[in-house]
């Protein structure tokens, strides 16, 4: 899949359809975990082998929905796969808008996500995220990481939906 700017590459292990937005939904609303090591390995597969990172985040979901649910699933999935990459898993995004974006038309999604940067990281940085349709989150992200200091940020998404544009 084409890396949209400012991201260096773009990995997406699936399409979100069929078992693949089944297993992430079960995840995403019902916290059924039992996915979660087989996507990390599925996305650990299919990262590119040339990639020289230096730590692993994650695009936060919104305060919001991180209590309503008490997880942060793109947390667990990052965490997961730092596990199976052998790369340090580092919190440095806070999202500063209020809500999520599930329901949102493409307009109102490439103009909702916002990000803040913690601490001062550096190098190269691989932002995960669960599911990508506008881009719109892992461009913000990559953003405020390059903002922030960072040199280059690569993007990896569990799936993409079918009608994912840039």
């Amino acid at each position: 899949m084409p890396a949209p700017e400012p991201l260096a590459t773009l990995t997406a292990v699936f399409v979100y359809t069929g078992v693949g937005r089944e297993m992430l939904t079960r995840l995403k609303y019902r916290n059924q975990r039992a996915s979660i090591g087989w996507l990390a390995t599925a996305m650990a597969t299919a990262l590119p082998e040339h990639l020289h990172l230096n730590a692993l985040t994650w695009a936060p979901t919104s305060a919001q929905r991180r209590r309503r649910r008490g997880f942060d699933q793109a947390e667990l999935l990052a965490r997961a796969l730092g596990r199976k990459i052998g790369l340090p898993v580092v919190s440095v995004l806070r999202r500063i808008d209020a809500a999520g974006q599930t329901g949102l038309n493409r307009s109102q999604r490439v103009a909702a996500p916002e990000f803040a940067v913690r601490g001062s990281p550096q190098g190269a940085i691989l932002v995960l995220d669960d599911v990508i349709t506008t881009a719109a989150t892992l461009r913000a992200a990559a953003y405020a990481l390059l903002q922030a200091g960072v040199q280059r940020v690569d993007g990896v998404v569990a799936a993409a939906t079918p009608i994912t544009q840039h």
